[in-house]
């Protein structure tokens, strides 16, 4: 039996021999056939499934997919990709790419914005009484809710002091600058247990290094599943025009 110039079996193939194609054992092809990600197989006179070389692209795209986006998502996706147009499967492949840009572009910035707070905490000697801010005034500097600083406050993440008879909040610089790190973690995309984690560590040595550390990390993760949607791409285009065509 030949193969094509992309070296996939000509149809029609057993599981075994979709297996060896994809790169996933027997029982994963059937369990992925299971869950939607190819369509399922005819079933020929004796019983057994008869796959084309469309399964073995389809399965090679949910591999690259799912390390892009998830795999719940690579599952809907796919699913997605079989019953529309050329023109609107495209379009959601690169909304994958936009996505994995954006989310990129906010690591980037938030580095940047890291880098710029700890060399003003560096250059800042002394606090003064003025440098201090309401809520109200850090919200609106941040560009934040002030119920999202008091949700921070209770996460234990930004602490301001308590004046007045009135209790109303101030911010001294410490705390301000607790908050532009959470700011810009969780503008990168962070959830409140990473964000905690690298909060921890500012009463450390390494201050917002930790900070820096993770979000150098997010970068090479959205790296990694920008490589791996890549990957999928000429495998993701024969399964578009099939369904397009």
């Amino acid at each position: 039996m030949g193969k094509p110039a992309d070296g996939t079996q000509r149809g029609p193939l057993r599981t075994v021999d979709v297996a060896r194609e994809s790169g996933y054992s027997v029982q994963q092809v059937r369990d992925l056939e299971r869950l939607g990600v190819i369509p399922a197989a005819p079933r020929s006179g004796n019983g057994y499934r008869s796959y084309t070389p469309l399964h073995v692209h389809a399965l090679r795209s949910y591999r690259g997919l799912a390390g892009a986006m998830g795999p719940v998502a690579a599952r809907q996706l796919l699913a997605r990709l079989r019953t529309e147009t050329v023109a609107e499967a495209a379009a959601a492949i690169n909304a994958v790419h936009v996505r994995l840009a954006r989310e990129r572009a906010e690591a980037l910035r938030a580095q940047q914005a890291l880098r710029a707070i700890r060399a003003e905490a560096e250059a800042t000697g002394f606090e003064h009484e003025s440098d201090a801010m309401t809520i109200t005034e850090l919200a609106e500097a941040l560009r934040v809710r002030p119920s999202t600083l008091r949700f921070w406050e209770q996460e234990g993440l930004v602490t301001p002091e308590r004046v007045t008879s009135l209790r109303a909040r101030r911010y001294g610089l410490p705390a301000i600058r607790a908050a532009r790190i959470v700011t810009a973690l969780r503008g990168a995309g962070y959830g409140i247990p990473a964000v905690r984690e690298a909060m921890d560590s500012l009463g450390q040595l390494d201050g917002p290094g930790e900070a820096q550390r993770i979000l150098q990390q997010r970068g090479e993760q959205i790296a990694a599943r920008t490589v791996a949607l890549l990957r999928a791409g000429a495998d993701l285009a024969v399964v578009v025009e099939s369904a397009g065509g």
